[in-house]
């Protein structure tokens, strides 16, 4: 049977052996068959810089060289989107929500700045930021003093 050379195009699942050296390409396999682990945000990409026989060189985003099986498969070209985070946020709600999406903590006050009901260290008087909370794994001579409460400000509802 005759093998049809065909031409590869943006977009194409390849495997590493069949790329060109300077081509870009993303989603790429840790191992054969795994399923693309490697450049999947937005607007990047890597770089086949060498290939041996059993290992291709890859430039990655992070400009970091890694060596991956020749049989590893990605995709070809580079990841759409780019200009995402281009675009400005514009109003505090959309920063507060692409946040909570990522799962990060975002805008948290100091325990000295709130007011005395809601925390132990709340209120303006003696802003002493030293904490008044004994570390759980303090011996006992350290603790004396200080409260080592369960938790801290008022029960929510």
């Amino acid at each position: 049977m005759v093998e049809v050379e065909k031409e590869v195009k943006e977009g194409d699942i390849i495997r590493l052996k069949d790329a060109e050296i300077g081509m870009q390409v993303f989603n790429i396999e840790s191992r054969p068959g795994d399923g693309g682990k490697f450049v999947r945000t937005a607007g990047s990409s890597a770089q086949i810089v060498k290939k041996e026989e059993k290992k291709v060189d890859l430039l990655m985003p992070s400009k970091k060289k890694i060596k991956l099986n020749i049989q590893c498969r990605a995709s070809v070209g580079v990841i759409a989107a780019d200009g995402r985070l281009n675009k400005p946020i514009v109003k505090a709600g959309r920063r507060f929500h692409s946040m909570k999406a990522r799962g990060k903590k975002w805008h948290f006050t100091s325990a000295v700045k709130v007011n005395a009901v809601d925390h132990p260290f709340g209120s303006g008087r003696g802003k002493r930021i030293k904490s008044k909370i004994a570390k759980r794994n303090a011996p006992p001579g350290a603790k004396v003093g200080h409260l080592r409460p369960r938790r801290t400000g008022r029960k929510k509802k």
